[in-house]
């Protein structure tokens, strides 16, 4: 079950990497337009019969046309079905980007869960599988997300991306073997604990992703066109973004709020003190501020949607610093990283 977990973490990347590609294609054609030119004022009832009733006579419009006329006409509908055609292929490259997504995310689970079974456990006990495991929800998150408004699919090349690097680096980088739990994590409080710290911190990871578009976005719409600003050209419009940054930080929030409670209280019960400035316990209370600052600059009407919407960004590099720099910089009750 373990080579199992290995080879489905494999494949899923790969396909978090076509995921991304169709979803490319689909930025890249999504805005095709069509150029109508602008014909000649005689083409307008150019063919209306010397009775004026324009009723005989094959395309009114274009029989009374010079040959200029004509092939203007003939032009811009040849533009039009190409564009018609362009924007079908893009919108197929999207839809496929979604379905494979969904593949990725089937296969990103049944690693996991073959993980569980081989080490008989749930698999959280290390960064390997800690990140697995909060990447997946941040993708289960974005397919529910995509299924109540599908006008936002176009975030989607971000979010594969994300979790295509993610993955990647698990599996690359951070890779430990299957071993049994570490004494200290035998409890009912390591199911409660870390199934609402990862489950937060999945939301927080998708929550991040129109978190960073919405402040590219919002540049583009302000008349910035340098980078990073022109990436957000075809991007869904920056109120959407920033609603549902705002949405699924406020879903997370109590839960991530909860995760700290319950691992206070799973301390106490271990270490016989609830709190310890221990570094991760430590780094979580800053991620808690953080997140709690940017949730007050948002219900506050003086404060800029930008502003509080960097906050946002803020708190998950906090969180990312509690996850990876904690593991490797530094030493404490907390250390199960399972990293050299």
């Amino acid at each position: 079950m373990s080579v199992l977990s290995d080879q489905l973490v494999t494949v899923a990347v790969l396909a978090y990497l076509v995921a991304m590609i169709g979803h490319a294609v689909e930025y890249a054609l999504g805005n095709a337009r069509v150029r109508v030119g602008t014909p000649a004022r005689e083409l307008v009832g150019a063919g209306v019969g010397a009775s004026g009733d324009g009723g005989s006579g094959p395309e009114p419009a274009v029989a009374g046309a010079t040959a200029a006329e004509r092939t203007a006409v003939e032009r811009t509908a040849a533009e039009r079905t190409a564009a018609e055609r362009t924007a079908a292929r893009a919108r197929a490259a999207g839809l496929g980007a979604v379905a494979v997504t969904v593949v990725a995310a089937l296969l990103h689970l049944g690693a996991l869960i073959a993980r569980g079974v081989a080490a008989d456990r749930m698999p959280w006990g290390n960064m390997y599988e800690f990140v697995l495991t909060v990447s997946f929800i941040g993708v289960a998150g974005w397919l529910v997300v995509l299924w109540k408004r599908p006008t936002l699919r176009r975030l989607g090349l971000f979010l594969t991306l994300v979790m295509m690097l993610l993955v990647a680096t698990a599996e690359l980088v951070l890779y430990t073997p299957v071993v049994p739990l570490v004494p200290a994590l035998n409890s009912y409080w390591f199911i409660i604990h870390v199934a609402t710290i990862v489950f937060s911190s999945g939301i927080f990871l998708l929550g991040v992703v129109p978190a960073a578009a919405y402040l590219m976005r919002a540049g583009y719409e302000q008349g910035r066109r340098s980078f990073p600003y022109l990436l957000a050209k075809r991007m869904p419009a920056a109120a959407a973004l920033e609603r549902l940054t705002f949405v699924l930080h406020a879903f997370s929030f109590p839960i991530f709020t909860f995760a700290v409670i319950a691992g206070a209280i799973w301390a106490e019960a271990a270490w016989g003190r609830p709190w310890g400035w221990d570094p991760k316990e430590t780094w979580a209370f800053i991620s808690w501020v953080v997140y709690a600052g940017y949730l007050h600059a948002r219900a506050t009407p003086s404060v800029r949607r930008n502003v509080a919407t960097w906050l946002a960004v803020l708190g998950f590099l906090t969180v990312l610093m509690n996850l990876f720099g904690v593991n490797i910089f530094f030493e404490g009750l907390h250390s199960y990283g399972g990293l050299d």
